[in-house]
């Protein structure tokens, strides 16, 4: 019955016109997202990786297109997107389907998905941003819908881990092993799992109060690893990924740069993890790799990355390299990954959002109505 009712309430909201927006509208005038919008985005609502030979959809891609396009009050597309994702990635139905994580061209030349498995990353941030999109633009169908696909993730997605408590795993498959549970820590921005726990108790409550210790324990050095194992003996780090810091380790930085002052733990969370200060250059670029263990850093990260460290050092000395390392980029196609992290970042330092303290999204043109 409630899997009837959310879907009835999806397609009334996919019937309503484009017209009789916010007075302040927020389409147009934001040069990146534009520019992502005409390179990766097709008519459908599905955002296309064009480095992969097999034009692949990721569920990361559907989710952060979903929460730019509420940033930017596009009712439209953020009604495209959701729907590309639903009928594509979860079987035409949210309520009984995590999303499949990875969507293309098949060897056999047909398209679909690819790989069943979820991501709990993309979950998380289809949900908030369904829940933000019904309570900002008032569709009690966006909310059904997000708050049913929280309940699932915590039924599926989440996990009682010994010692450590309820935590966000990364996928509903695959990461489970004996004695051993393989996590990621990008996968938890803190702000969204304070939201998921105002809205919607119980494991979410959780889940969000342990996600700084989560955060902070992982990274006993105030530097992000891309991955790590939780044992019976605590965090531990064998792996090659374990041991390193780079493409996912690098939101870690992200989300917590973006965290409203007031939000449980902030402070603490920030300057534990301003500890990469040391290895960002004067010309704003961040190592592509850092050995969170030693502390060796290694390459030149690209544009994304700096982009990307902007909420957290925006008003430290190594901003003005950071930003203008962006402006050198401005006209690059930098690729889909760290298009990405370009509109986070510099969305964020632009002022075209913000979290509050309860984790609640306050996009620029709610607050120019």
């Amino acid at each position: 019955m409630r899997r009837r009712f959310a879907l009835a309430c999806m397609l009334a909201a996919l019937a309503l016109p484009a017209a009789g927006y916010a007075a302040c509208e927020g389409s147009g005038g934001w040069p990146r997202w534009e520019q992502v919008r005409a390179q990766m985005i097709s008519p459908e609502g599905r955002v296309i990786d064009h480095s992969d030979e097999r034009q692949i959809t990721t569920s990361e891609g559907q989710s952060y297109a979903m929460f730019f396009a509420l940033v930017d009050n596009d009712r439209t597309l953020f009604r495209q997107l959701a729907r590309w994702t639903e009928q594509n990635l979860a079987r035409g139905d949210f309520t009984s389907h995590l999303p499949s994580w990875l969507w293309g061209r098949r060897t056999s030349g047909e398209w679909g998905v690819l790989d069943e498995n979820s991501a709990a990353d993309s979950d998380l941030w289809i949900a908030y941003s369904l829940l933000e999109a019904g309570r900002l633009w008032r569709e009690r169908s966006y909310t059904v819908l997000g708050t049913l696909l929280l309940q699932r993730m915590a039924r599926e997605e989440v996990a009682d881990l010994p010692g450590l408590g309820m935590t966000l795993l990364p996928g509903a498959q695959g990461f489970v092993h004996e004695h051993r549970w393989k996590l990621n820590p990008s996968y938890l921005p803190p702000q969204l799992a304070q939201r998921a726990a105002v809205l919607l108790a119980g494991s979410w409550e959780t889940v969000a109060s342990g996600a700084s210790r989560f955060l902070i324990d992982s990274a006993p050095k105030g530097l992000a690893p891309d991955w790590i194992s939780w044992t019976n003996k605590g965090f531990e780090a064998t792996a090659e990924d374990e041991m390193t810091g780079s493409y996912d380790a690098i939101r870690v930085y992200l989300w917590v740069g973006m965290l409203h002052d007031e939000a449980p733990h902030a402070q603490a969370l920030k300057r534990h993890f301003k500890a990469l200060r040391p290895y960002i250059s004067g010309q704003g670029v961040p190592p592509e790799k850092i050995d969170v263990q030693r502390g060796a850093a290694q390459g030149n990260g690209p544009e994304g990355f700096s982009a990307a460290l902007l909420p957290l050092f925006g008003g430290d000395a190594e901003a003005d390299g950071l930003r203008d390392r962006l402006k050198g980029a401005a006209s690059q196609d930098m690729g889909y990954y760290n298009q990405m992290l370009a509109l986070f970042g510099e969305g964020w330092d632009q002022g075209r959002y913000r979290f509050d303290k309860d984790g609640s999204l306050i996009p620029r043109w709610e607050t120019c109505e």
